[in-house]
């Protein structure tokens, strides 16, 4: 599905990064504000689902600013090794400025680099990580297959990103907020109209529960499960090297 008007092409992503470094600068704080605060909630809870081992190498990708990379090093002294990639330069500009206010593994840096071509050798790292961007990326199955490609043997992969919720009534009331409301505030905050349209587009659009358990399946992944969050608002994916 395409949508011209809204200046986002649902079929292909390939130039999403743009939209990113255009609102990069308002983005944390715009985040903050629609999500009200559940959202850092949610990234606390993917630290719960890290493998087990003492020294961990972190993947992040879609790292976007930084912000799960940065959860998972400071609640987690398992992770030895971390490195953030993103397509948009915007984005990670923002991030690297955060990176400093903390204390993290040494070496721990952002650097540009596409999901679905990872540059990294095979069996890189023990747990590779994407929150709310895997519905972002131009070839989802590809992405997949290429975070099992960097993973060693008993590494796992992490996916944070939105679902529709099951329950009919809270449903419609996240839809309209989705469609509506958030739209109408990021467009006003951000300058971006199009930017905020395309998340509640994307989000529709995109395979989530079961249906994104099995792309997991196919990618390679074993002992592949979902977690819904907060009434599935969201869902926390994870799968084992095979």
């Amino acid at each position: 599905m395409a949508d011209q008007k809204a200046g986002v092409n649902l079929d292909d992503k390939s130039q999403t990064y743009l939209m990113f470094d255009r609102i990069a600068k308002t983005y944390d704080p715009l985040n903050r504000v629609l999500s009200m605060g559940i959202d850092n909630m949610w990234r606390r809870r993917m630290v719960k689902h890290l493998p087990e081992g003492d020294s961990l190498a972190l993947l992040d990708l879609a790292t976007g600013t930084g912000d799960q990379l940065i959860e998972m090093c400071n609640r987690e002294p398992r992770i030895t090794q971390a490195l953030g990639m993103d397509m948009s330069e915007g984005m990670l500009e923002v991030g690297r400025e955060k990176l400093k206010k903390h204390k993290l593994p040494e070496g721990t840096t952002l650097k540009t680099g596409d999901a679905t071509s990872i540059p990294a050798e095979d069996a890189s790292f023990d747990v590779t990580t994407i929150t709310f961007g895997i519905r972002n990326v131009n070839d989802v199955p590809a992405s997949l297959r290429e975070m099992n490609r960097v993973l060693r043997p008993g590494g796992r992969s992490l996916v944070l990103e939105f679902a529709l919720p099951s329950n009919f009534m809270f449903r419609g009331l996240y839809l309209f907020y989705f469609r509506r409301v958030l739209p109408f505030i990021g467009s006003i905050v951000s300058g971006d109209k199009h930017a905020y349209s395309y998340l509640n587009q994307s989000v529709e659009a995109f395979p989530y529960g079961e249906e994104f358990c099995q792309m997991m399946r196919d990618a390679g992944f074993k002992n592949v499960k979902a977690t819904p969050l907060t009434l599935g608002i969201a869902m926390i994916y994870q799968g084992d090297k095979a």
